[in-house]
């Protein structure tokens, strides 16, 4: 009976550590797709407004981050990862084909993706 018990014994705390890997391995997995879901691109017309703040953004030059993370934090994120300007090909659909900021002959606003994080 001791051998018996012994044995049952080793099968109990194997199954506990696999039950313990198995646990572990999904709270990563947890972890690192909330962290990947904290990000958003917002596509934004790209206005001249006399500053130059437009310029900054569309070529992603340095004084256009305080710009991007003002941005960022109007609309609760903590930071803008990046921005750059957007070819309006690249996101055909999501521009108006009538009212403001739809593109009338040479008359077309710019696009800038800034993506944030939290």
């Amino acid at each position: 009976m001791v051998g018996v018990c012994g044995v049952f014994r080793a099968g109990l705390g194997e199954s506990m550590r696999t039950i313990i890997a198995v646990a572990a391995f999904a709270a990563v997995l947890v972890a690192a797709s909330a962290a990947q879901a904290e990000r958003r691109v917002f596509i934004i017309a790209n206005n001249s407004d006399g500053y130059g703040i437009d310029r900054c953004l569309a070529s992603g030059a340095a004084c256009g981050e305080a710009a991007a993370n003002s941005y960022c934090r109007s609309r609760e994120f903590a930071q803008a990862l990046s921005y750059r300007k957007v070819d309006r090909d690249d996101i055909t659909g999501a521009i108006p084909t009538t009212g403001p900021g739809a593109c009338r002959g040479n008359n077309c606003d710019n696009f800038v993706a800034i993506t944030c994080t939290r």
